[in-house]
């Protein structure tokens, strides 16, 4: 269990490395392929480009909860969780596990 949960880690972390390095080569070609033809500004490289990611973030996104995917979602499954019995609640849990869950008991 403790392995699976370090390969889980692992391969997080890494998906996150892949991703913001996609994200920071995505946005130096375009900038170095668009702004100095139209505007005349000069060429970035790698580290300018990622600055410029984390900027905008900043300035356009902040870094409340909820992340990049919002707090919409976050929100509905708040209130979702809520709604739900015990058994239902024991039911995700055991999916998101990897488990299966517990059989439903009739009374």
């Amino acid at each position: 269990m403790k392995r699976r949960m370090i390969r889980r880690g692992v391969g997080f972390f890494l998906f996150g490395v892949v991703a913001i390095t996609a994200a920071g080569f995505v946005t130096m070609s375009l900038w170095n392929w668009l702004t100095p033809a139209l505007f005349g500004l000069p060429a970035i490289h790698f580290g300018q480009a990622l600055g410029l990611l984390v900027l905008t973030r900043i300035l356009f996104g902040g870094f409340r909860a909820g992340g990049w995917l919002g707090g919409h979602w976050h929100q509905r499954m708040g209130e979702r969780w809520q709604n739900m019995t015990p058994e239902q609640r024991e039911s995700l849990r055991a999916g998101m596990s990897g488990r299966k869950p517990a059989p439903a008991t009739q009374v």
